[in-house]
């Protein structure tokens, strides 16, 4: 089995009298596509969230490769955050800067790099493992939105991040460009070994891209395993789920 690259402990964190994480616990492994499942207030982007400290839990011990992320200073956790990407729902795009300048920019701020030829060769080269090389003069509202997922894929993964955090990499996408990202995800996962947390609603993207999965359910897991395995369980839950092909959201949007 591969090492562990994160391990949370007894994680919990609640809104007001919402408790969206009770008592989580979970490896994830070295080199593996972990999917996230849960309807909406279950805690998914909480989770992610936490793991970088953009959110604080209220109990609990998250560590990357041994290293308590919660108990870092301020230097310690930007050294840990350079080796986590994460890409938000939406692109998050630098709406007035080029396609070629948003992946110059984490590489200037993240890594400091500072040679132009040094970044335009990395630019190049990572916009084309998404095939947008051709784009990095275009400003991202002359893009489609699958484009512009591409190229917050690149910017993601341009600094070389050990661990990337997808939070519903495939929503608002229409079936046949969801499916292209997913093997993208997965094809990049491949070539750069990369770990990988996917939230999502998306059942093809799981089905693609899944080495296990968890389902979160009223703040804890509630099933994990193989999608295979799971598929199969005698579970009302995970049957209705796996029926309807999509979860039907409920609750808190987005938490």
């Amino acid at each position: 089995m591969s090492d562990v690259l994160l391990k949370i402990r007894n994680l919990s964190k609640a809104f007001d009298e919402h408790k969206v994480l009770d008592n989580i616990s979970l490896d994830v492994f070295e080199g593996e596509n972990l999917i996230v499942f849960g309807r909406s207030g279950t805690g998914k982007s909480v989770l992610l969230k936490s793991i970088v400290r953009l959110l604080f839990p209220d109990n609990g011990e998250i560590y990357y490769r041994d290293r308590n992320v919660l108990t870092m200073n301020k230097q310690e956790l930007t050294e840990i955050r350079k080796n986590i990407g994460f890409l938000f729902q939406s692109a998050a795009l630098y709406d007035s800067m080029t396609v070629g300048e948003n992946l110059a920019f984490p590489l200037r701020k993240i890594l400091k790099i500072k040679d132009n030829d040094e970044i335009e060769q990395k630019v190049r080269k990572t916009l084309s493992l998404v095939e947008l090389e051709s784009a990095i003069d275009k400003m991202p509202s002359e893009l489609s939105g699958g484009m512009q997922k591409r190229v917050g894929l690149a910017r993601t993964i341009i600094t070389e991040p050990e661990l990337i955090l997808y939070d519903e990499p495939t929503t608002g996408l229409d079936p046949i460009t969801a499916k292209e990202i997913s093997k993208l995800i997965l094809d990049l996962q491949h070539q750069l070994k990369m770990t990988s947390i996917v939230v999502t609603h998306d059942l093809i993207c799981a089905e693609i891209i899944a080495d296990r999965v968890i389902f979160l359910r009223e703040g804890k897991i509630y099933a994990e395993g193989k999608l295979e395995e799971l598929k199969k369980k005698d579970d009302y839950f995970l049957r209705n789920f796996f029926s309807s092909k999509l979860i039907t959201e409920t609750g808190v949007e987005n938490v």
